[in-house]
Order: structure tokens, then C-alpha cells, then sequence
């Protein structure tokens, strides 16, 4: 079975990754109950010979099928399901829905401040920020430069105990970001939801600033539920390798 060639039938214009294709194929096969909650999945090497699949594309599929909380990983034991239904993801420390209503409560206000407060520096570094991530084409570069976005938000609205917040849960808003640019192709889009910060920033307009960030979680909360509700299926799509559209 070879799944390097898959696409989205819901999502036409955006053609999925092998990495996408494995961990809907996984993620179907446990929620099928063709792996049991106490199971242990297939090796690596046999995952990779049947579905032909590189190992580093089947790992990143573990790991997402783990921060589902499908399944736990033990050293030198392998794989093992805990869930047959995806519920609540888990970022590092925290759980999705956590991390998202407490990020409602904060950095939506912070927004607002830093609207206020924002000194020239501040929209000097946002500006320069965003430039970067708007030619960044490296996923991991990518998701390191949406925290210091974020962070350099929190700055801007000159209350250090903002920063903390956000400091307190960067690692959480890492793999987050990750897991949405992987799973939800949105790193565009999250681009044209910070430019829209940043505009009002530069504008100091509070409302623009707080719809703007508050538009920005909508969509985080909307992909996130997708993912949820519904994996990948179909075929027809990029070799192994092959960045999202």
C-alpha cells in the first residue's frame, strides 16, 4: 500500500503531505478498531515497508497520532493505542482546549493594550518579524518566528507579566503552530491574520487590534476542529516530501 500519493476531497486546492496521508491511514485504522486500545502498533520498519513510507515521515506521523492522544510512545517498547476517537490534542504541557481559553482571555486584551502603548521599536520588530515570516518557506523556522511574533506582541502592550503568560506557554504555542501548519496548511493564512495585527497596531486602533487577534483564535479554534472531527482521506496527491500548498 503505497500512501504518498493522497488528497483532500474537501479541500480541492491544497494537496496533502505524506505525512498527512500515513497518520490519516493510522488514524482510520485505530478509530476502525483495527488496532484496540491496548494494542501495540507495528514496528517502524514494518509500518515503513508496508505503507512505503521514509522512517522520518512515519515518526512525525507517530508523534501527531500521540499529541491526538490516540497513543503513548515507551522507549524500547514501541507504540501503543489509548484512545480509539480523537477529543482534545495535547501541546507539551497542556491541553488544546486549555491553551485556547487561555489565550482568549489573554492575548486578545494584550492586543488592545499594545494598540495604546505600541512604541515605534515595538512596530519596528513586528514589522521586520512579519516581513521574515512572509518569505519563510522552512516550517520549523517558521513556527520559531509565530512565537516571537506573539511574544513580541505581549511586549508591545509594556506589561511584563504579559510576556510571562506568553513566555510560560511558548513551548505549548510551538507545538501548536506546528501541528496546524502540518495538519492544516496554515501558514498562510495565520499571515495574513498577524498582518491584520499589525496594521492595527501601527494604526493604534484598540477595536481593529482586539477583532484582528480575536479573528486570529477564531480560525486557530475552526482548523483545530477540523482536524478533530474529520482525518484526511483520498488519494491522488504529493510524493513524499512535498510541502503543503
Amino acid at each position: 500500500m503505497n500512501l504518498s500519493d493522497s488528497r483532500t476531497a474537501s479541500q480541492p486546492p491544497r494537496r496533502i503531505s505524506a505525512m498527512e496521508a500515513v497518520l490519516a491511514h493510522l488514524r482510520d485504522a485505530i478509530e476502525r478498531g483495527e488496532y484496540a486500545i491496548g494494542d501495540k502498533l507495528p514496528s517502524e520498519a514494518e509500518l515503513c515497508r508496508t505503507l512505503e513510507i521514509s522512517r522520518p515521515v512515519l515518526r512525525e506521523a507517530l508523534r501527531a497520532l500521540q499529541t491526538m492522544g490516540l497513543t503513548v510512545s515507551k522507549t524500547g517498547k514501541g507504540t501503543f493505542v489509548v484512545a480509539n476517537a480523537v477529543e482534545d490534542p495535547t501541546f507539551g504541557d497542556y491541553a488544546a482546549s486549555d491553551l485556547l481559553e487561555v489565550r482568549r482571555h489573554v492575548e486578545i486584551p494584550v492586543a488592545g493594550y499594545a494598540a495604546r502603548r505600541r512604541t515605534p521599536e515595538n512596530l519596528d520588530h513586528l514589522a521586520h518579524l512579519l516581513d521574515r515570516m512572509e518569505r519563510e518557506t522552512d516550517t520549523t523556522a517558521w513556527v520559531a518566528m509565530d512565537t516571537l511574533f506573539h511574544l513580541a506582541v505581549a511586549e508591545a502592550a509594556q506589561n511584563p507579566v504579559f510576556r510571562r503568560v506568553i513566555e510560560e506557554i511558548r513551548d505549548a504555542l510551538a507545538r501548536q503552530s506546528a501541528f496546524l501548519n502540518e495538519l492544516g496548511g496554515r501558514r498562510e493564512q495565520s499571515n495574513r491574520e498577524h498582518r491584520a495585527i499589525v496594521e492595527a497596531l501601527i494604526d493604534g486602533s484598540e477595536h481593529d487590534a482586539v477583532e484582528a487577534m480575536s479573528h486570529h483564535l477564531d480560525r486557530v479554534e475552526t482548523t483545530l476542529t477540523d482536524i478533530v472531527r474529520s482525518p484526511n482521506t483520498g488519494t491522488d496527491t504529493p510524493t513524499e516530501g512535498e510541502s503543503q500548498a
